[in-house]
């Protein structure tokens, strides 16, 4: 009888580290490597916001890129995954939570490259292709469904307010309170739930009034309007100051940082 007693009592230790091993989520990190040269010409050639980092934080960025590809798998289908998109993919995924040090994204696990769009059955061929990205649910939950060409795309052109990497990122910086609707509460203070959701209500009603240059697809709904106004707020941050100084400063609270 003791000895069964010793065993459950045993047996119940295990489930209580297992327990909290899981809810902390932690991925296993190995030391890093010195950060590759040509890593670094790839992010000073395409990354803005790379680019306008002082000295004293650029290494920050490029240790946190380098620990998220060691933990995320990255796999082409019907695409060949190069060091080029391994940066921007990096990079899109630690823009948005550069400010939260110890942020890992622990509601991912790989990221599939498709060369091109797919649609809602991840397809890649024929008329109804429209879907430039996707957070996957279901069997394919933990992963992310990007196109080749868009993630590129994003990056060569400077002047855009759309980066479909960024916005998936974001998707999954929403869900980590449990669900995808807008509000990111792991990010926002109490305070600043209330004012946020006022701010969202009215600029979607801007959009569908046609008054507004935020991406029309943010009027979807609350969870849209965050990433793509998200996209805004990263891709062309002194656009949106000038455009929507509230909005700016909302997001400016929310992801701690000041990219214009």
């Amino acid at each position: 009888m003791e000895t069964l007693l010793l065993i459950l009592f045993v047996l119940a230790i295990l489930t209580l580290l297992l327990s909290i091993a899981f809810r902390s989520g932690s991925k296993k990190q190995m030391p890093l490597p010195p950060f590759p040269e040509h890593w670094r010409s790839l992010l000073e050639e395409q990354s803005v916001f790379y680019q306008d980092l002082d000295q004293d934080r650029k290494p920050a960025f490029e240790k946190r890129v380098q620990a998220f590809l060691q933990q995320t798998r990255i796999t082409g289908i019907n695409s060949t995954v190069e060091e080029l998109d391994k940066v921007l993919i990096g990079a899109s995924a630690i823009i948005p939570i550069f400010a939260f040090p110890d942020w890992e994204y622990v509601n991912l696990r790989e990221v599939l490259l498709y060369p091109d769009s797919f649609n809602h059955d991840f397809e890649q061929k024929g008329a109804d292709r429209s879907i430039l990205g996707m957070v996957g649910e279901g069997a394919l939950n933990g992963v992310m469904v990007l196109s080749q060409h868009e993630l590129r795309q994003a990056f060569l052109n400077k002047t855009s307010k759309t980066n479909t990497a960024i916005h998936e990122f974001v998707h999954l910086v929403d869900k980590t309170d449990g669900t995808v609707d807008g509000i990111p509460e792991i990010l926002m203070q109490r305070q600043y739930i209330l004012p946020w959701l006022q701010a969202m209500q009215k600029e979607i009603k801007r959009i569908l009034a046609d008054k507004s240059d935020i991406n029309p697809y943010g009027a979807t709904n609350e969870a849209e309007f965050f990433a793509v106004v998200a996209e805004y707020f990263f891709e062309r941050p002194d656009l949106l100051e000038r455009k929507n100084p509230e909005l700016y400063q909302l997001l400016t609270s929310m992801f701690r940082q000041q990219p214009s």
